[in-house]
This record gives structure tokens, sequence and C-alpha cells, in this order.
């Protein structure tokens, strides 16, 4: 299990920072904080699937049909997680777009990986 937590941090860190720098460069260049996030999950989700699938969980049996489209599910589900609380943050606080960015992929990222690690790339 600590190969596979070290594995999720390298990957996850990897592909937030491709998340982080795309919404961040979007929102430099006009877009909407949610636009913004949108684009730069959108740009993560290939970095994060295929890190995951062949490094941070490669002892599954799950199919490559299968542990997609339950990652798929997973990382949405962390990505409506993680719009709702960039709204939040950002309506009721007067904290930065790139502050507020960086603390919700964070707080996100544990539940992201349980799912992960447990669900859509389950071992036997």
């Amino acid at each position: 299990m600590r190969a596979s937590v070290l594995g999720f941090v390298s990957v996850g860190a990897l592909a937030a920072a491709v998340h982080y720098v795309v919404a961040l460069l979007a929102h430099a260049w006009g877009w909407q904080p949610s636009g913004a996030n949108w684009l730069g999950f959108l740009c993560a989700f290939p970095v994060s699937y295929i890190g995951h699938r062949r490094w941070s969980f490669r002892g599954t049996q799950a199919s490559h049909k299968a542990a997609f489209f339950k990652f798929l599910a997973v990382a949405l589900l962390g990505f409506v997680g993680n719009q709702a609380l960039l709204w939040l943050a950002l309506t009721y606080t007067p904290l930065p777009f790139w502050f507020v960015l960086g603390v919700v992929m964070v707080l996100v990222a544990v539940s992201t990986w349980l799912l992960s690690r447990f669900w859509a790339f389950q071992h036997d």
C-alpha cells in the first residue's frame, strides 16, 4: 500500500501541476474561474489516468475499459466537489483564485485516492 500511496502522490502531483498551471493561465487570459478550472481538469485527466494505471495501481486486475470508466466517475465526482468548494470560497471569501484553487485541489485529492484505490483500480 505504501508504494500505491507514493505512486498516487507522484502522479497526482504531476496531474495537479498540469491542472493548476492550465487553470491559472486560462484565468490570466480572461476565463472565468469555473471555465478555467474545467480546462485545467480536462488537460490533467489523461495525465492522471495513464500515470495511475501504469504506476500507482499497476497491480490492478481491472481491465482498461472498466478502470477507465470507474476512474472517470471518480475524477468527475472529485471535480464536482472541487467546483463546489471553489465557487463557495470565491463567493464568500476575499481569497484569490490561485490560492483557493490550490487549497481545494489538495482537499479533494484524499477522497480521490481512496475511491481510486478501493474501487476504480480495485485489487483482489
